[in-house]
């Protein structure tokens, strides 16, 4: 039942963000903000885990050929799991640590404060004000940041080949471009954008729905967190059968 309210409620709030859009009551201003503080405060966190994860996949790749498999493969193995997988949902598990959970936090602060409470008597729908601008720029930096995610894991993966399993740039790239496929750059986005919607929403819901002052904000910002990663994890595990087959 607590699953279904929440799905319901989370539909609504979707609902009426649309319809704000719609009705041209969003600040740009408030967008734009919002995708600085989301974008460029993220992007440096997005950067390490994409570092890490090209080299990763590159060592523990390498590790499992043998003699029988081109070496050149490698570059198959770490474009494909970086674009399809490690990008998108990595860089989703930064912003939900970094952005979902402030979102939450902040929001619900504002909650139990009565500060959304003042709005609404105020004739101010929190919705266009608060919910909309967070929503509309995770839409927009998501694809962003995943795509720089995707283009520094791959290159850090490059590197890591070249000094652990001694293959060239040439090789790698070839072994890439042979089992890519055109459909994986725009799969990978497509997540990406899905993962942007899905988070901030989640974390903005969490917070208006915030009360119990400090424990309640502390709890509600634990219970969010934990609802983003399974909605990610569950978003992920579905798009294979919807888009690959």
């Amino acid at each position: 039942m607590g699953f279904a309210r929440h799905v319901g409620q989370i539909s609504v709030l979707t609902v009426r963000i649309v319809m704000a859009v719609g009705q041209g009551g969003v600040s740009l201003k408030s967008v734009f903000a919002q995708a600085y503080e989301q974008g460029i405060g993220s992007l440096p966190l997005v950067l390490v885990t994409a570092v890490l994860s090209g080299i990763v996949t590159s060592q523990q790749g390498g590790y499992q050929f043998s003699s029988s498999i081109p070496l050149y493969v490698l570059g198959s193995v770490v474009a494909s799991s970086v674009v399809l997988e490690l990008g998108p949902v990595m860089t989703a598990f930064v912003l939900i640590g970094r952005v979902g959970a402030r979102i939450t936090a902040e929001i619900g602060t504002m909650a139990v404060s009565e500060q959304v409470d003042a709005l609404i008597s105020l004739g101010r729908d929190p919705v266009p004000y608060l919910a909309a601008p967070r929503v509309i720029a995770g839409m927009i930096v998501t694809p962003i940041l995943v795509g720089v995610a995707n283009a520094v894991g791959v290159l850090t993966g490059l590197v890591s080949a070249r000094a652990t399993m001694g293959l060239g740039p040439e090789g790698f790239l070839y072994g890439a471009r042979l089992y890519w496929h055109s459909w994986d750059l725009f799969y990978s986005l497509a997540k990406a954008f899905v993962f942007g919607f899905t988070i901030p929403v989640i974390s903005v819901h969490m917070g208006l729905i915030t009360h119990g002052g400090a424990e309640g904000v502390g709890r509600n910002t634990t219970t969010s967190v934990v609802f983003m990663i399974i909605t990610v994890l569950v978003v992920d595990a579905t798009f294979p059968p919807l888009f690959l087959n």
